[in-house]
């Protein structure tokens, strides 16, 4: 699929996005170990959580879909999973493939997991490591997928990440569940904390203590009622598009306000961009509420380094297009874990971006901008990432002339729908089919 995208002059209205997509991977894991049928509505029906899907099915729980956001999912409790007919497909997923790890590594039986090219590219030794540690039998290939993992009986451990990672953070707390004694994963910084939250509201005593998270092993799980709030990551690219765009207002209901996911409004409202976060509730012990934002007369450059990197890790595609509307230098640091995200988003967000005119500098690490620029239409690729994708068509939003984001399709992984979506507010894009 290419983006045909022409500059837009105004962009307007209130939109709903998709499921969050880390609360939607764990949900339905979590809920195929609880004892009883949790019922799950507003669950993300993209690429990476229907991968979810097939292999909690293939491990032998039973999920009703009454609808294509609604899942009935009849737990096994926390013995519950079979072993699986063939190898575990993970499709593009690391959220699955890692979690999965964590949980299968309580389970005595053999279990394979693959994924696409994509993922098999991604690092797979930094979850391996704790969980041989915990006692599971795990072996990679060469750091990668395949992943073939044997649990059984598992210790608890006290262990240090070596980086902030939510993925690999959950996948030992997961094996934490089946241990002898209480697990402890140290974060150098805080991390999104959904299945700390999630599993704490399906009765498991989890702890924090600074930067220590310390989860106590369990009999069962409770099921869960849970209405899925909106993905603020995919909300990022509409309140961007609204900053970007002159005469923009955008407003987005239902979203999930996380703290340890909201570094990107930060960041932005550091710079001066006018967003609103209105909280509203909650949901699943998570914080729900309203972004707003309008169109930024000024914005100012800034620096992103340390701490805020993992509240804001999925963002930085998009934040690099707003970055070269500020006025100065934006400098990121400290964000390496970039090159090993769905594509080396270090590299190809300057690759793509200074074909469209930016002045962008890459970095080991992360990267420079220079701004303000102004963008000009060009031939981009997504590079297979669905974010390096929808920070390309919003890029083109703003840029003089006419923009074409080739091998757009991907953009499906997290936010199906996002194109009508983004019509809606008053983009003028096109969808055209490619055929090779």
């Amino acid at each position: 699929m290419r983006l045909r995208i022409r500059p837009a002059t105004r962009l307007k209205g209130t939109m709903h996005v998709p499921g969050d997509k880390s609360l939607s991977h764990r949900a339905l894991l979590f809920g195929a170990l609880a004892d009883g049928v949790s019922e799950l509505k507003g669950w993300l029906p993209a690429a990476d959580c229907e991968a979810t899907l097939r292999c909690v099915r293939a491990l032998g729980i039973d999920v009703e879909r009454p609808a294509w956001e609604h899942l009935i999912v009849h737990g096994g409790g926390l013995k519950g999973f079979r072993p699986a007919p063939g190898p575990l497909d993970c499709g593009g997923s690391g959220t699955t493939m890692r979690l999965l790890m964590g949980m299968l590594a309580g389970f005595p039986f053999p279990s394979t997991l693959v994924g696409n090219p994509q993922l098999s590219r991604r690092p797979m030794e930094r979850v391996a490591r704790p969980l041989r540690q915990m006692g599971a039998e795990v072996i990679t290939t060469e750091g990668h997928a395949p992943v073939y993992v044997r649990g059984g009986s598992l210790q608890g451990i006290r262990y240090e990440l070596p980086i902030a990672s939510a993925q690999v953070k959950s996948a030992i707390l997961l094996a934490g569940l089946y241990a002898d004694r209480p697990t402890t994963v140290i974060e150098p910084a805080p991390s999104r904390d959904h299945t700390e939250r999630l599993l704490r509201a399906m009765g498991v005593s989890i702890q924090r203590d600074g930067n220590a998270v310390t989860i106590e092993p369990t009999e069962r799980l409770r099921p869960v009622s849970l209405t899925i709030p909106g993905d603020p990551s995919s909300a990022a690219f509409l309140i961007a598009a609204a900053l970007l765009v002159p005469g923009s207002w955008v407003q987005i209901p239902g979203v999930l306000l996380n703290p340890t996911r909201l570094g990107w409004v930060d960041a932005w409202q550091e710079m001066g961009a006018p967003i609103q976060v209105i909280p509203e509730g909650e949901a699943g012990g998570e914080p729900v509420g309203r972004l707003q934002a309008t169109a930024a007369s000024r914005l100012q450059a800034i620096e992103i380094t340390g701490a805020m990197v993992p509240r804001m890790i999925d963002e930085f595609p998009i934040f690099a297009v707003v970055a070269t509307q500020a006025e100065g230098i934006t400098r990121v640091r400290d964000a390496a874990e970039l090159r090993v995200k769905e594509s080396d988003r270090i590299a190809a967000i300057a690759m793509e971006l200074r074909r469209m005119g930016a002045r962008i500098e890459e970095h080991p690490d992360g990267f420079t901008v220079y701004g303000p620029t102004p963008l000009r239409g060009a031939v981009v690729h997504s590079h297979g990432d669905h974010r390096l994708a929808m920070a390309l068509t919003v890029a083109g939003l703003i840029a003089d002339g006419e923009t074409l984001v080739e091998d757009a399709a991907c953009i499906a992984d997290s936010f199906p729908g996002f194109v009508e979506t983004i019509q809606a507010l008053g983009a003028e894009i096109e969808v055209e089919a490619v055929y090779e």
